[in-house]
C-alpha cells in the first residue's frame, strides 16, 4: 500500500512511458481502437491514459482504493475494479490484450497467468513492461551519489522475480507454464531532466527508498548543480496466448 498514500505524489512525479514504446505497441497492432483490454495495476493512470486515447476500451484492475478511485476519476469511461489480479472476476476470452506496466514484479504469476489465459480471446495478447530507473550502461555524477546510498542498506528485502532489466529472465517466468508465447522483446532507452524536488518527488514513490534516503538523493541533484539528466531503459516484452486444448 506503499503507492496509496502517495497517489497525488506519484501521479504528479512518476514520468510518462516513451513514445518509442507507444510506437511500437502500435506497430505491432496491440493499440487499435476497439481492443478490449486489460490493464493489471493501473495505478493513478500513467498507461491506461495512454491506452484510451487510442481508442481501446479498457478495463483496469487496481489494488489501492485511493489509486483506484483516482483513476476512475481521472478516467470514467474506464471500467475499474477495484483488489487485486489474483481477486479478479474476469470474463472468459472477454479480452484481446492484457497489460501489464511496472506491475508484473508484484503478481503472483502461479494464479494470474492461467487467469489471463482465459479471459484472452484466442489470439490475444500479453504487453508486459516496466521503467528502470537508472541505465547502468550511462555513469553519472548522480547515479554515483545514488548508488553510494543504496550500497549502504543492509538486509533489505529482494524484489520479486528477476531483476528489472533481466528480460530473457522475466520472459522464462512468463513462458514456463506454456500458456503464452514470445512474440517479441525490445528496449528503449531514454533520458529526462529532473529538478532536485522532482527527483524527491520521484524517489519517494519508490517502495524500497525510506525518507531519509529520499532527502539525501534530492540533497544531490543541488550540490551538483539543481538539474541532472537521468538515463532510464524501458523493457517490453509482448506475448500470445497459447491455443490449449
Amino acid at each position: 500500500m506503499h503507492f496509496d498514500r502517495r497517489v497525488e505524489v506519484y501521479e504528479k512525479y512518476r514520468p510518462p512511458y516513451p513514445d518509442a514504446l507507444w510506437n511500437r505497441l502500435r506497430d505491432l497492432d496491440l493499440l487499435l481502437p476497439g481492443t478490449r483490454a486489460l490493464e493489471l495495476g493501473a495505478g493513478s493512470g500513467q498507461a491506461t491514459v495512454a491506452l484510451v486515447d487510442a481508442g481501446l476500451s479498457v478495463t483496469a484492475v487496481e489494488p489501492g482504493p485511493n489509486l483506484a478511485g483516482r483513476l476512475l476519476e481521472r478516467l470514467p469511461q474506464v471500467t475499474v475494479l477495484a483488489g487485486t489480479a489474483e481477486e479478479a472476476e474476469l470474463p472468459e476470452a472477454g479480452f484481446d490484450l492484457a497489460v501489464a506496466a511496472t506491475s508484473v514484479h508484484w503478481l503472483n504469476l502461479e494464479i494470474v497467468l492461467p487467469k489471463l489465459h482465459r479471459a484472452l480471446a484466442p489470439g490475444g495478447s500479453f504487453a508486459v513492461w516496466r521503467t528502470a530507473f537508472g541505465n547502468p550502461a550511462v555513469r553519472t555524477p548522480f547515479r554515483e551519489r545514488t548508488g553510494q546510498i543504496v550500497g549502504r542498506r543492509r538486509g533489505a528485502p529482494a524484489r520479486p522475480g528477476p531483476d528489472e532489466l533481466d528480460t530473457a529472465g522475466w520472459v522464462k517466468e512468463l513462458t514456463a507454464d506454456g500458456l503464452f508465447a514470445e512474440a517479441s522483446t525490445d528496449t528503449f532507452a531514454w533520458s529526462i531532466e529532473l529538478g532536485a524536488d522532482q527527483i524527491h518527488g520521484l524517489f519517494s514513490t519508490f517502495s524500497n527508498w525510506s525518507a531519509g534516503e529520499v532527502e539525501e538523493a534530492a540533497q544531490a541533484v543541488r550540490t551538483l548543480g539543481g538539474y541532472v539528466t537521468e538515463h532510464y531503459v524501458t523493457p517490453l516484452i509482448v506475448l500470445k496466448r497459447v491455443s490449449t486444448p
